[in-house]
């Protein structure tokens, strides 16, 4: 059976798709780089679909919430807050399969930040 590579992009709808780009591209160096798609390191990529009245990632009309794998998620914590945006920390959210930060992009989107258990 064949299978697909990886992910080749995220594509959603923004009241500002420029501004939005540029601040993914601004604090998570995530994006188009003077043209260059962001290329990933190889790792982890967890496909999962939760229960439709999950409250996991925000309101049950949230359809979507990206997980970005980070190396160092104190540094990127640190980091964010500088630059003024709001980090949220649990500790039940830390398992046997890492450590989680959540944030929210300009629009209201969730983003968890992972850093997978070494």
């Amino acid at each position: 059976m064949q299978k697909i590579a990886g992910i080749g992009g995220v594509f959603f709808r923004a009241k500002d798709p420029e501004a939005l780009a540029q601040w993914y591209l601004d604090h998570l160096g995530v994006g188009f780089d003077q043209g260059k798609p962001w290329v990933q390191e190889s790792g982890p990529t967890v496909f999962a679909p939760f229960k439709a009245d999950t409250d996991y990632f925000g309101p049950h009309n949230q359809q979507w919430m990206i997980n970005f794998r980070v190396t160092d998620l104190d540094a990127l914590v640190n980091q964010l807050r500088a630059s003024g945006i709001n980090v949220e920390t649990r500790a039940e959210w830390d398992s046997e399969i890492g450590r989680f930060a959540r944030i929210h992009d300009p629009e209201g989107n969730p983003i968890e930040l992972w850093e997978p258990a070494k």
